[in-house]
């Protein structure tokens, strides 16, 4: 009879403690954290414009966006920003498509000042080299195959102007609500909804938490942002690893001592996941 309650005892305290870690590592800080949001965005801050708005560049790396690179700049010319104080600069690292009459077709309709320019292959190489390019105050990086809120851009520099201890920061990216709407298929939606609020979590949770603690572990490779003075002290993008941009914000955060933040109300839009092939090469990347 001992015997057996010792085995009951056993089992039960096995079984506790895998229902208690998640609850306390997990669980708990959960909900202190949304606690925590909920009571500093009760008066949200309101940023000063200044009666200057600085001069930036945002500069798009491209790889075969011949698809996405139109709507992208075009997001860009939408944008509340004035478009005469932005300098844009596609990167295209050996695209083997048509992006190349993809931004001819922009400048034409959009008008803005852009510049296209061929770079080595790969990402870190393209950005390395837009930026020696650059003649914006701040320096903001966004992916081709997305698409800005339309106060994206003015959030972002108001975020720095108002705050002179920034000196990198991170945007937030969300899904096309639009696009999971309109699925039809039923398992595909549940997908794309769950996907939604992965993102959500991420970035208007977690990051937003880190940055309060002024943890950022990453900016997002599709959206982020500089002080172009920053950018010049650093080692620029590492063309030797896959997390080029972890490596650029521990150098920022961590190297240089300086503050990396998200801006919560500068959204970059993508597109969801279209099936579970695309949602394993996402998770292998990650």
């Amino acid at each position: 009879m001992k015997y057996f309650w010792y085995l009951t005892v056993r089992q039960m305290g096995f079984w506790l403690t895998w229902i208690l870690i998640p609850i306390v590592v997990e669980i708990i800080p959960a909900f202190v954290s949304a606690f925590i949001l909920m009571l500093r965005n009760r008066h949200p801050e309101v940023e000063k414009i200044p009666m200057k708005l600085p001069f930036i560049t945002v500069i798009v790396p491209v790889y075969n966006s011949e698809k996405t690179l139109y709507n992208c700049v075009k997001s860009i010319k939408d944008s509340n920003y004035p478009s005469n104080l932005i300098q844009v600069i596609i990167s295209d690292n050996q695209s083997t498509d048509n992006s190349f009459g993809e931004f001819a077709r922009a400048q034409t309709d959009f008008g803005l000042n852009m510049q296209l320019m061929r770079t080595k292959k790969g990402k870190a190489n393209a950005l390395n080299a837009a930026i020696y390019q650059s003649i914006g105050t701040y320096i903001i990086n966004i992916d081709s195959d997305g698409t800005l809120q339309q106060d994206a851009l003015m959030n972002m520099v108001l975020k720095f102007e108002n705050h002179l201890d920034i000196s990198a920061m991170t945007g937030t990216i969300l899904l096309r609500k639009d696009m999971i709407k309109r699925t039809k298929k039923p398992m595909l939606k549940l997908l794309r909804q769950n996907e939604y609020f992965e993102y959500a979590q991420a970035f208007l949770s977690g990051r937003v938490i880190e940055s309060y603690n002024d943890q950022i572990f990453t900016m997002s490779g599709a959206f982020s942002a500089f002080r172009k003075s920053t950018l010049m002290k650093t080692f620029m993008y590492d063309t030797q690893t896959l997390g080029e941009d972890t490596e650029m914000t521990f150098q920022i955060r961590d190297r240089l001592k300086q503050k990396v933040l998200i801006c919560s109300d500068a959204i970059f839009y993508i597109d969801p996941i279209s099936n579970l092939d695309e949602l394993y090469r996402q998770r292998q990347r990650w």
